[in-house]
Parts: structure tokens; C-alpha cells; sequence
């Protein structure tokens, strides 16, 4: 796949998510029970008791609602503070991320020469999904305190849509920063690749100039000892000559 289309893949799947999880927190019915009681061969339901990250309401039969919003931050249960602060955060990571992922994007003209760039679409990749982690987190908190109840004398709550909606989110948030990582790390491989490709020319070439340099020592040599032989010569033959030549005077 080409490095622009995955980033493109990526920031519309990044898009998406941080749009799920926002809607979640939004939406109501995070937890949702119903009480009732037997009327004859059904069950006749007699009111809805649903509560958010914001307020607890409850339903009766005639669609009236009451509701109880919850009055400052640190008034409701501590589950509910932990949800808020990690959902919030991973929101705040994700804008963090699409700005990086869009200064650092190849469609784009902004965020200075290549390196910077891929540096930071690496940065806000990861981003993305430490964001995507941090929802999920959150939701995963809510969903275990809603399963403790259950199993409680109380209302036995259900978990709602805003959960699974957020979950999808999450997930969402973590493919994009994972086409985002990719995207970069395919083009850190390729100029990986080409640098190797550069040293081993580099090192043939030296050989190849190495080479003659080589031959003209071994010819110097040859040339040096036949020189040298050819002195030898001359001079045994040198002083042979005389000694031939004193028989014949006497």
C-alpha cells in the first residue's frame, strides 16, 4: 500500500474514533436497569433507571423522567472521577495527535522537510494510540464497577450502548495510530535500505580503485627485479672476461 494512502486510511479511522468516544460521552444510559413486577403471564415494567458520567435518572411508566445532576467534580463516586479524568485525557492526547498526524502527513504542505515530518506523524501515531488505550481503560473501569453491582442487593444494572459505541472508538483510534506507524516505518526501511545500498558502493568503488594501485606496484617490482638481475649479469660477465682472456697471452 502507498505511504499516503495509509495515511489517509489512518487519520479518517482517527477521525472516527475520537468522534465515537466523544459522542459516548454525550450520549445517556450508560448503565440502564429495570424494575417491575409479575402482571399475569408477563412482566409488567414499572420504571427505568439509567445514570451517565454527568447525572442518574429514572424513568416511570408514563415516560416522566427525574433526574439528579451530579453537583461538582469531586461529589461523585471515585469509579466515576477515574472514568472522567482517563476518558478526558485520552481526548486531549487524541487533539494532540491529529495535529502532529496532520503537520506530519505527506498530503500537506506543512511541518518543514521530510525527517520532520515523519518524526512527527511518528509522534502523533503514537499518540493516537495511547489515546485509543486510555478510553478503553476507562470504559473497562465503568464496565467492571457496573458487573460488581450486579452481583449486589441493589439494582442489578446492564451495561448500555455509550460502552460498546466508546469501545468501537477505541478501537478505531488504535488502527489509524497503527497506519500512521507503518506509514513511517516503511519509509525509515527504504532509507535504511538505500544508505546500506551506498556504503557497499561506496566500499566496491574503494576496492576498484585499490586495484590498479596494486598492479602498478606488482609491475614496479617485476620491473625493479629484472633490472636488478640484468645488472648481475652484466657485471659476472664483466669479470669473466679478463680471466678468459690471460691463458691466451701466454
Amino acid at each position: 500500500m502507498h505511504i499516503r494512502v495509509q495515511q489517509i486510511w489512518g487519520f479518517l479511522q482517527t477521525v472516527l474514533g475520537w468522534i465515537f468516544i466523544a459522542c459516548s460521552l454525550a450520549m445517556e444510559g450508560w448503565k440502564v436497569a429495570a424494575t417491575g413486577g409479575q402482571g399475569g403471564s408477563a412482566v409488567v415494567i414499572v420504571a427505568w433507571h439509567w445514570s451517565n458520567l454527568w447525572r442518574a435518572c429514572s424513568t416511570d411508566a408514563n415516560g416522566v423522567s427525574n433526574c439528579y445532576d451530579f453537583p461538582v467534580l469531586w461529589s461523585v463516586e471515585r469509579y466515576i472521577q477515574i472514568v472522567r479524568a482517563l476518558l478526558m485525557t485520552g481526548m486531549a492526547v487524541g487533539v494532540l495527535g491529529f495535529i502532529l498526524s496532520m503537520v506530519g502527513m505527506e498530503c500537506t504542505y506543512i511541518g518543514g522537510k521530510e525527517k520532520e515530518k515523519n518524526r512527527s506523524i511518528f509522534i502523533g501515531g503514537l499518540c493516537h494510540c495511547s489515546s485509543g488505550l486510555l478510553a478503553a481503560a476507562g470504559y473497562g473501569v465503568y464496565a467492571w464497577h457496573v458487573s460488581a453491582e450486579y452481583f449486589s442487593f441493589d439494582l442489578q444494572y446492564d451495561l448500555g450502548t455509550p460502552l460498546f459505541l466508546g469501545w468501537a472508538g477505541c478501537l478505531f483510534q488504535i488502527c489509524g495510530g497503527i497506519f500512521y506507524l507503518l506509514s513511517v516505518q516503511k519509509v525509515w526501511s527504504e532509507e535504511n535500505s538505500s544508505a546500506l545500498y551506498l556504503m557497499v558502493s561506496d566500499e566496491e568503488g574503494k576496492l576498484l580503485n585499490s586495484t590498479p594501485i596494486i598492479s602498478d606496484l606488482s609491475i614496479k617490482s617485476k620491473v625493479s627485479t629484472l633490472s636488478e638481475l640484468s645488472l648481475l649479469t652484466s657485471s659476472t660477465v664483466s669479470k669473466i672476461s679478463p680471466r678468459a682472456q690471460q691463458p691466451s697471452s701466454v
